[in-house]
């Protein structure tokens, strides 16, 4: 099994209990508002990282990294983008298993066509009534859990 950790919306600010909460993680995804490039060396010390740029991210840095991302981690194929309302493709037709966005800073789980889409919500700066929160996918083959941490 591969734990992955998912988080979106760091806005520059990568706390010490998610940084802990990673420690554990074979795999990170980053959805986008990371803030700044010191929080990528930081998830990038701890285990490989597939990242996209939000729509903060718009300094020189930011500038190579991808609005999207599409990968496979074992044998789950996983699209990642930002904003979900910019879905630019059909995730069933593509054989995607799961879509992963930010944006909204609301954690959500829902299926669609067979598709899993997850927004793990921020980790970032306290927004409104949101909750601080990220997931952990407990991943075997194609089939995988979902776990919400809230901190």
């Amino acid at each position: 099994m591969i734990t992955v950790g998912v988080i979106s919306d760091t806005h520059g600010l990568l706390r010490p209990e998610v940084f802990d909460c990673l420690q554990d993680c074979q795999h990170i995804i980053h959805a986008g508002d990371i803030g700044s490039p010191e929080i990528i060396a930081e998830l990038e010390n701890i285990a490989p990282l597939n990242i996209i740029r939000g729509n903060v991210d718009k300094a020189d840095w930011a500038k190579k990294i991808p609005a999207t991302d599409f990968f496979q981690i074992d044998k789950a194929i996983i699209y990642c983008l930002h904003n979900l309302q910019h879905l630019d493709l059909d995730p069933k037709a593509a054989e995607i298993n799961l879509v992963i966005s930010g944006h909204t800073h609301q954690p959500a789980l829902f299926e669609k066509e067979g598709v899993s889409f997850l927004n793990p919500g921020s980790i970032g700066p306290c927004r409104f009534s949101y909750p601080i929160s990220m997931a952990k996918i407990y991943l075997n083959d194609e089939q995988f859990n979902v776990e919400f941490i809230s901190f």
